[in-house]
């Protein structure tokens, strides 16, 4: 008795089942789907039959079946010239009785008649077909939703960037330069950041956040200030140094409405979570105008400015106040000015007021100390007394002036002595 060969080839049931686990997939839409798995049995097709124009195939995928079915015309005996498009009577009449020459026989294609190698091939050819179309649906769903702020569970810490996985477990960068100073990140906490950019990397999405962006602070207010949601009040522009501080300029269309109160809201409670969330960045909240100097004078609130004079070709501002205010108006390590700067396009130069002068001591007074050329270019920024050069700090002269920090550090000793 001759012994049964073991089969080399799957049972349609295994075949089956090894498609009908992408089912599920998620992202991909049903038709997107069906016509991938089309399009993989068609070049399975092609390779056996050299054409696949004779064959109907039908994807459900719902169940994650699908079925093969083979269209040939009936011709007569001995006329058959493409086995592939034609069948002769005499076959046709095995499958169905009361077939005649001119009508269309359907037969179901079996698929494990493609072989075991083949169909692994084409199931591998669809996991590669699907993980381009998540890769794609990924990359069009946040690109759609750049500038919206997320909320992604932190997978991953290093040292110049984080990992962060959303809902469905797509992986989204947070890089260092995109990090308040002061942010502190543990696996498994949520964290909220605005999607800044994304791109495409060796065909993959590459999904940029950002918790120092602008944009971010924006979102924050649209949630938490239901007027500005609603287009009632509009944000104008906001400057920002994370972590430290934040202007935001602020117009209502409604005049019923005071637009500072209401994103401060009611004791700051509204402000309060987004300082909060910023790791306490102070966030100045101010009224927007067109006056300019009305402008300016807002933006370096909390000093009080005695004048302006503006010059619009340089886009340049003097400011004049007293003495008790110039360090309000300059703000811790220049903050204060720096923003205002920023928010009103204007560089703005903080002066006292000339009857204040006589307590201050003129820079021409320490040439026998200083050299000449040094005090001109303290002049040139509008420095032309010892206390308007000591309430800029040195860090502010460095980046203000081409002065060297050491040569700052001297003058600042010599200039302090004479007050001491």
């Amino acid at each position: 008795m001759e012994k049964p060969q073991k089969s080399n080839t799957m049972n349609s049931v295994e075949l089956v089942d090894s498609f009908s686990e992408f089912k599920d997939v998620k992202n991909i839409d049903r038709p997107t789907l069906m016509k991938v798995l089309e399009d993989i049995f068609r070049t399975l097709l092609r390779k056996k039959y050299e054409n696949d124009e004779n064959f109907d195939i039908i994807v459900n995928t719902e169940k994650g079946d699908l079925e093969i079915w083979h269209r040939r015309e009936i011709v007569e005996d001995g006329a058959v010239e493409n086995p592939v498009t034609q069948i002769a009577l005499s076959e046709a009449l095995k499958i169905e009785p009361d077939f005649s020459v001119g009508e269309e026989t359907y037969e179901n294609v079996s698929i494990e008649s493609f072989g075991r190698r083949a169909i692994l091939a084409a199931r591998q050819a669809l996991v590669q077909r699907i993980m381009e179309l998540e890769k794609d649906e990924v990359y069009k769903k946040y690109k759609d939703r750049e500038g919206e702020i997320i909320t992604g569970e932190v997978y991953q810490v290093w040292k110049k960037e984080v990992l962060l996985l959303d809902e469905e477990g797509n992986e989204l960068i947070l890089p260092k330069s995109e990090q308040i100073p002061q942010d502190y990140f543990k696996k498994g906490e949520n964290t909220r950041a605005v999607v800044a950019r994304v791109d495409m990397k060796n065909n993959s999405p590459v999904i940029i956040l950002s918790r120092t962006s602008p944009l971010f602070l924006a979102k924050l207010l649209e949630i938490e200030v239901p007027e500005i949601f609603d287009g009632l009040i509009a944000i104008k522009k906001i400057v920002r140094e994370p972590g430290e501080r934040a202007k935001v300029a602020v117009e209502s269309y409604d005049d019923r409405i005071d637009p500072v109160g209401a994103c401060v809201g009611m004791k700051g409670s509204r402000i309060h979570g987004i300082v909060r969330e910023l790791k306490n960045e102070n966030i100045d909240v101010i009224n927007y105008t067109n006056n300019i100097s009305l402008y300016i004078t807002r933006a370096l609130s909390p000093a009080k400015i005695s004048s302006i004079k503006l010059d619009d070709d340089t886009k340049r501002a003097a400011v004049y106040m007293k003495p008790d205010q110039v360090s309000l108006a300059i703000g811790k390590g220049g903050h204060n000015i720096r923003l205002a700067g920023k928010l009103t396009g204007f560089e703005i130069d903080v002066y006292r007021d000339s009857d204040e002068v006589e307590e201050d001591v003129d820079l021409d007074e320490f040439t026998d100390e200083i050299d000449a050329w040094i005090i001109d270019e303290l002049k040139g920024i509008g420095c032309d007394t010892a206390k308007s050069v000591l309430d800029l700090g040195v860090e502010d002269l460095v980046k203000r002036t081409d002065l060297e920090e050491e040569t700052i550090r001297e003058v600042m000793r010599i200039l302090r002595s004479e007050f001491e």
